[in-house]
């Protein structure tokens, strides 16, 4: 029996004849089988397209709900885009590289107990292993830390060079054991408990010229010395760092004119009465000395003349 197919056909369109049917491709009818619905199968030749419960399909292969596949998968595209929020993976992954051959690197899962979550943060980077990292727990570091911020709020860049330079080696660092030191401590107004001092001696500062007023800072050194080339007053040293039970000691020499008069601030005397000093010119040598027993930023001086004359 003829088969009388439309005269203008469109791409996709079906034709049916007792029960068989047909699809025009765009250039001929093709038999297209009563068994292949076109809502479970549908193959558009015109765009070289095939649709499972798909009618429109858009892509090569278009497949709306799920699909089971047995044996390999092989993906020659350079991109697969899974929309969906999660993908089973059994027990491995594992990548070729950008060389094929006999080398993989596999993500292996070990046999979870509980349902686990690994979150990846929001950075890049490269993730470390496991025999490259310190463990929560401790252990041994095996090369250099550098940081540019702080260790437990301790800014280690700017830490007088104890971890930089040549102080980072071992020699470099003075044992629990005792040792000799080369180099300056700072302790910051900090308590030295039950020092036992030997062959010590304090910082000798040397103001020279004294002027008509000079204020005094124990940040100079506990032992001063001032030429006197004018009447000065002396302003004592005080503020908020200035401990309890700082002492210090004055020399004053006198100038080639002599006969220069010194006077203190917020001095205590003993027997009441500021000392006078010596007047002949250059050798009028008196030593001065000083403490005081409430620091801060109004001390109270006293002042003591150890030796006068002592030219």
């Amino acid at each position: 029996m003829a088969i009388d197919f439309p005269n203008s056909p469109s791409s996709g369109d079906i034709h049916t004849v007792s029960g068989k049917q047909w699809q025009w491709d765009g250039e001929k009818w093709l038999a297209y089988g009563s068994s292949l619905a076109p809502d479970v199968l549908k193959v558009d030749s015109g765009n070289n397209r095939v649709g499972i419960n798909q009618t429109s399909p858009t892509v090569a292969l278009d497949v709306t709900g799920s699909a089971r596949i047995t044996g390999d998968l092989t993906v020659s595209g350079t991109t697969v885009t899974v929309d969906s929020a999660s993908v089973l993976v059994k027990d491995r992954v594992q990548f070729e590289g950008a060389t094929a051959n006999d080398f993989e690197t596999v993500l292996l899962a070990t046999d979870p107990t509980a349902d686990r979550t690994i979150t990846l943060p929001d950075d890049t980077g490269t993730v470390a292993l496991t025999s490259t990292v310190l463990p929560l727990a401790g252990g041994a570091m095996t090369g250099a830390i550098t940081t540019n911020s702080t260790f437990d709020g301790v800014d280690i860049a700017t830490r007088d060079a104890v971890l930089t330079s040549t102080t980072t080696t071992a020699n470099a660092a003075l044992p629990k054991a005792g040792g000799t030191l080369s180099g300056e401590i700072v302790a910051a107004d900090q308590i030295i408990s039950a020092p036992v001092m030997k062959d010590y001696a304090e910082t000798v500062y040397a103001g020279g010229n004294s002027g008509t007023s000079q204020t005094l800072a124990l940040t100079n050194g506990n032992v001063q010395t001032w030429t006197m080339n004018g009447n000065c007053t002396f302003t004592m040293p005080s503020g908020s760092t200035l401990q309890a039970g700082s002492s210090f000691t004055l020399i004053l020499t006198q100038d080639g004119t002599g006969s220069r008069t010194g006077t203190f601030t917020g001095v205590k005397w003993a027997g009441g009465t500021a000392p006078t000093l010596t007047t002949t010119a250059t050798s009028g040598i008196d030593i001065l000395t000083f403490t005081t027993f409430n620091g801060g930023a109004s001390p109270v001086w006293h002042g003591f003349l150890a030796g006068a004359a002592m030219a």
